[in-house]
């Protein structure tokens, strides 16, 4: 029996009008359900890469990649399934309503996740926080026990990289 799992592909793109709109569509078209979707330029302007974040079987995602193979603006699919990457999510998170004690208490949390505090006024508070999703998921968790119906969230999806591997330095 097959599970569904997470998995990353990343993808170098044509970096053209409506590119985004069909690669998206690949996925909506066959009913693929995607987690996250993140895209930018390269160092070469005509080039984008794409970081896709899915859950399915290991059948459907072997589709998943052949049809993306087939796309004529892709240029190179690489599946992230056993390869070492470096990964992270921007999130910002605001807080609404805060005390004294609060911000003693986002002090403290601040310095434990590693976040910033990028913006507050007398009783908000912006959060910056670019972690693995799994940290920010963390996070999340905290932050709806400590400032429960107080907090929005704006996730932009994760990025990932190849990690250098030891014949690589």
């Amino acid at each position: 029996m097959e599970y569904d799992e997470k998995r990353w592909i990343s993808l170098f793109v044509e970096n053209e009008i409506g590119v985004l709109a069909r690669i998206s569509g690949l996925f909506s078209g066959k009913s693929y359900n995607l987690n996250s979707l993140t895209v930018g330029t390269t160092e070469d302007a005509t080039i984008s890469r794409m970081t896709i974040s899915l859950t399915s079987d290991d059948q459907t995602f072997e589709q998943i990649k052949k049809q993306l193979n087939r796309s004529i603006e892709v240029i190179k699919v690489i599946d992230f399934t056993d390869v070492s990457i470096h990964m992270k999510e921007l999130m910002f998170i605001k807080i609404s309503s805060c005390t004294q004690q609060d911000m003693i208490e986002l002090s403290h949390i601040i310095d434990v996740f590693g976040v910033k505090m990028i913006d507050y006024d007398i009783d908000h508070v912006l959060i910056e926080c670019v972690q693995t999703e799994q940290k920010n998921n963390d996070l999340i968790k905290l932050f709806e026990k400590v400032f429960a119906n107080r907090f929005s969230i704006v996730r932009g999806g994760s990025v990932a990289v190849e990690a250098i591997s030891f014949s690589e330095r």
